[in-house]
């Protein structure tokens, strides 16, 4: 026999080999409710287990943002115009070095682009340039504190107004 003929029946073999088990496993499948229930429980505990993480994903990113918003007012920023360009870009320098790090050091690297947010004479202008310039989640985290920090300023302001 060839060689060619060998591998022929070979392959032909290992295909109805392999389509015989799909059709085992297919009434299998189909016909024992023990592994339907089993195929039931491992989808709820999956879908369990998917919901669980995001809820921790959440938690944790408002964390991140509550002990930014509370380094970012404990912080002391300079006054005259040479020490905040000085400090706009010790920061800036400071966050794209934690960014080039890689998506681990995202979370630290918002810290250093929210000071220097904070400094800047023209915030709207700097935030333009993070969207192009800073990876997604970045941005995003930065632009839920600010979102975040307007509301609370919001509800001072309506606060701090008498009801007549």
């Amino acid at each position: 026999m060839k060689t060619q003929t060998i591998a022929l029946y070979a392959a032909g073999a290992v295909a109805f080999l392999g389509i015989g088990y799909l059709v085992y496993f297919d009434y299998k499948r189909q016909n024992d409710p023990n592994f339907k229930k089993q195929l039931k429980r491992e989808r709820r505990k999956a879908a369990k287990a998917a919901k669980q993480s995001e809820e921790e994903q959440k938690e944790a990113k408002i964390k991140l943002i509550e002990t930014v918003i509370t380094a970012a007012a404990h912080e002391t920023y300079p006054r005259t115009p040479e020490d905040m360009e000085k400090y706009f870009m010790a920061q800036v320098a400071e966050g794209e070095g934690l960014c080039a790090k890689g998506e681990g050091y995202y979370n630290d690297a918002i810290l250093p682009f929210y000071k220097a947010l904070k400094v800047y004479p023209a915030p709207k202008e700097l935030l333009e340039i993070y969207e192009k310039t800073l990876p997604r989640p970045v941005f995003e985290t930065i632009i839920n504190i600010l979102a975040i920090e307007q509301q609370a300023a919001e509800a001072q302001r309506t606060a701090d107004i008498p009801v007549e």
